[in-house]
Formats: structure tokens, sequence, C-alpha cells
């Protein structure tokens, strides 16, 4: 008796009393056959639980993409550009065709990502000075709960807690490691004058910066060797990256070895920006370009993928893969050449399918069905819950997101599902509004000046499209969605100054 565990005493006692009652050796001897059997299972579950006390937790890699479209990759309907890692990333893993971001343009899309909170709710709401995120404890991100669950932290490329430099800092907001750009504008160039590891701002003054197109150093080369650098530095902890590529948001330029397969195959028409829009650069290219650029953002995930295979970390990482909103029209890109949106109406900064609906993939090794597609409605704020509940802590109360993971783990009936799903959007003088509760969906246009206000619905399982609205056909849908829509918006957000 020496060797069992302490744990093991009271079950023992039990055994030895029920021995003592029993009289015939023949019972006797069942007894102790009996006794022993229960020690070995007492045993058994002893080790499983040393064992499962020893499991590490996945790393989790999020990737997210700059402006990327949901047909710009091939295994997304794209025929004309090549994005060979992340459709191999889609056959081993899971594709997701009705995944939504935050909002359709960058820092209220992220916003969402970071809090787990709709446009309705969200504090960032639309890009602009000023409206970065507060400091903990308000507004706490994906960052701080992932760090208390344990993990390494860590964001790397476009800071996703900001627009400017002072509140919302990424080292403010649960993340250990930063690298990259803090500010919004910044980041629309691939040759900056500076960018930051953490607090200490480096320079690069061959650069031109936000002023000029072009210079000698390519932020994306640096912001994917931090990545690779992390990855190893880190391969012995459970860690989270955000990794927040710029690519394939404007300015319009990427590497030679990039752009070269690609030229001579489209039309094209040169853009030279000027006025308002130098910054974009001058590109002479734009098609090209664009195809370039995407294949040099799947290039780069092929990076990291080999990377973590090198550190023997490729079976114990979840990668995440997705866009912040749909397609831009800048620096001289035609979202309709190549047919980014898909099959939607509508580019980045529209509420109609093409500016909101986006690629959404997920690897995880031994847990996720390869080559698996799930049609379930999902958004930006279900990351935050759904790698909370990866980490094994609970969800933060309040937030509008639910866990992924029934899905990702093949248990559809255990999935919750959402009521509705919102998002607003302001651009000049028009307020925009989105409402998606099942196959229906509502939105509203304000005319900010005028206060003029109308509506158009869809049935998004008959017109993927968005081309027939039936406002007036159906009245019943309209008025149900309608009264949804108008109470997204909540007195409570409004009364803690959101947005």
């Amino acid at each position: 008796m020496n060797n069992i565990h302490p744990c093991s005493n009271s079950l023992i006692e039990k055994f030895e009393r029920i021995l003592i009652s029993i009289k015939t050796k023949s019972v006797m001897m069942n007894a102790k056959y009996l006794l022993g059997i229960g020690l070995l299972m007492t045993s058994s579950q002893l080790v499983e639980a040393s064992n499962k006390s020893k499991q590490i937790k996945p790393n989790i890699i999020y990737i997210l993409a700059d402006d990327l479209g949901y047909g710009d990759l091939g295994c997304y309907g794209q025929e004309a550009i090549k994005t060979p890692n992340l459709d191999q990333l889609a056959a081993e893993g899971m594709k997701f065709t009705q995944h939504y971001s935050g909002s359709t343009v960058c820092a209220p899309s992220r916003t969402a990502l970071m809090t787990g909170l709709h446009m309705g709710h969200a504090y960032i709401r639309s890009n602009g000075k000023g409206l970065q995120l507060r400091n903990d404890p308000m507004d706490l991100t994906i960052g701080r709960y992932m760090k208390d669950a344990g993990y390494k932290t860590a964001m790397i490329g476009k800071a996703c807690t900001g627009c400017d430099n002072t509140v919302g800092h990424v080292n403010e907001k649960g993340f250990d490691h930063f690298y990259g750009y803090q500010g919004h504008a910044q980041a629309h160039a691939y040759f900056p004058k500076f960018m930051h590891r953490n607090s200490e701002q480096i320079d690069f003054p061959e650069n031109g910066g936000s002023k000029t197109w072009r210079g000698e150093t390519y932020s994306p080369d640096l912001i994917l060797k931090e990545a690779l650098d992390y990855i190893e530095d880190k391969k012995d902890d459970p860690f989270f990256m955000i990794y927040s590529s710029t690519l394939p948001h404007a300015q319009m330029w990427v590497p030679e070895e990039f752009e070269k397969q690609y030229i001579g195959q489209f039309e094209e028409k040169p853009f030279g920006g000027k006025g308002k829009m130098r910054h974009y650069g001058n590109t002479k290219r734009p098609n090209a370009t664009t195809a370039g650029m995407i294949t040099r953002l799947d290039w780069e995930i092929g990076k990291i993928l080999k990377q973590l295979k090198e550190q023997g970390l490729e079976d114990n990482t979840i990668i995440m893969f997705s866009s912040d909103n749909g397609p831009h029209k800048e620096g001289g890109r035609v979202p309709a050449f190549f047919k980014s949106s898909g099959p939607f109406r509508g580019i980045k900064r529209d509420l109609y399918e093409g500016g909101i609906r986006m690629p959404f993939i997920v690897k995880w090794p031994g847990v996720v069905k390869a080559g698996s597609t799930s049609d379930h409605i999902s958004a930006f704020w279900d990351i935050l819950p759904t790698l909370t509940d990866i980490a094994g802590v609970e969800a933060p109360k309040g937030i509008d997101g639910v866990s992924l993971v029934p899905t990702l783990k093949g248990k559809l009936k255990k999935q919750k599902e959402h009521d509705y799903m919102y998002w607003e959007f302001i651009q000049g003088s028009v307020g925009k509004r989105a409402l998606r509760k099942g196959d229906w969906k509502l939105l509203q246009f304000t005319n900010l000046k005028t206060k003029d206000v109308t509506y158009e619905l869809y049935n998004l399982k008959e017109d993927i499209g968005e081309k027939n609205n039936i406002v007036e056909k159906e009245t019943a849908h309209f008025e149900a969605l309608k009264e949804l829509l108008l109470n997204a918006y909540t007195t409570a957000a409004l009364e803690r100054n959101r947005f």
C-alpha cells in the first residue's frame, strides 16, 4: 500500500471495510480482486489527469490582411491571382463562407476584433484622429484576455488598437510585444520614415514616408522578419500573435519579383497620384501590382508556415486568416477587374456584402477537419470568445460575440447562433446601417444634412448580389428588421460617450 497515491486512501478504506464484513473465503478473494481493479482504475485516472496537466496550450496566430476582398483568393474563386499557400491552408483547414468583418473600414473593424463588440456597442465606429481605444481597464482587448490565460502576446504589423500614438498603444492593451506601425495613416506607406518596436521609435531616413512613395527599406520585409524571429524566440511558450499585414492596402507597390509574373497579362491604366491622392504614389501597372501584392501576402504566409514546421510547432499551432474589410479602389486599383468582391455587391466603405463579407480560414491540426467548409454566420466579434474558449478561460461578459469552437470541432448542434448581425458607418454626409437576420438583410441610409432616411431589403439566399430591393414588397420582414436595427445602437452606448 506504500506506493498508492494519497488521493486513493478514501477509496481503499471503503474497500477494506467491505472486506472485513465479508466472511467467506471465496467472497473475500473476489472482494480483494475488486479492490485491485478499483486501485488500478484510480491509478489510471491519476495518470490521465497528470498527462492532461502536462498538455501544452496550442499556439495561435491570427493573420489579418488589409483591404483584401472575399474573391481575391484562389480558394474563394479567384482565377487570375496566385495564392498557393492560402489555398493549401484552406485545404488543410476550414473555410468559412459567411464570415463578416467588424466594419467596412480599418479602425472600427479592428475594434470589433479586439473587443468582441459590434458597431452598436463599440467605442470606435469610424476612421479618424482621436478615435483610438481607451487604456485599460476600459475596453479590454483580446490581448489582455489571452495574456491573463497564460499566453505570451504579440502584435506585429499594423496596430489594431488605435489611430494615433497616444492612448491605445499596443503595449497598453495587453500585448507584451509590438513591432510595426503605431499610427493609422502612417501605415499607408510601404517605405515609412519610422516604425516602432514597443515604445522605441526606429527611424528610416532613407525612406520617403507617406509624402512620397519610394525608398530603400520595404516595411513588409521587416514585419515578416520580426514575426519569424518571434516564433523562434517563443517556441517553448504558448503564444498568441496577431500578424497584421498592410498588404494589399494602397500605396500600390510590390517588389519586382512578385509583380513581374503578372506583367503583360492584363490591360493597364497607369495611375499618378496628385493632390490628396499624392500619398498613393504612381503606378504604371495597377492590375499587375494588385496581383503581385496579393501574391506577396500569400508568400509571407508560406514563410510563417515554414517557420512553424522548422521549429516543431506546426502540429500545435492554430492558424486563422481573414481581412479587415472589402477591397479598396485607391491608388489605381480596380476591384471589379479581378472580381475582388466575389459574387457580392460593394467594396470598402460599403455595407453591402462586398464591403464586409470576408474570407476566413482556420487550420487547427487534429481538431478541424481538413478541407471542410462552414456556412455558419459569424463575425469579427466572435474571435475573442473563440480564443478564450480555446485557451480554457471564461469569455468576458457583455460582449456580442459567441465562441466558434463547436463549429471548428464539427459539433454543429452545439453551435450558438446570432439573433442578428449589425454594422454602421458614416461616409461623408451619409450614415449607413445594416442588419442581417438569417437570410434577410436590411440597410438604412441617412442623409445627415437633410435627415432623409431610405431603406433597402434583400433576401441573401435568393439575391446574393443585393440587386433587387424588396422593401415595399416584404413589409412584414421590413418592420421586424427595422425594429431590431433601430435598437441595436443602444442608449447605453450613447451614455458612455461612444461614437
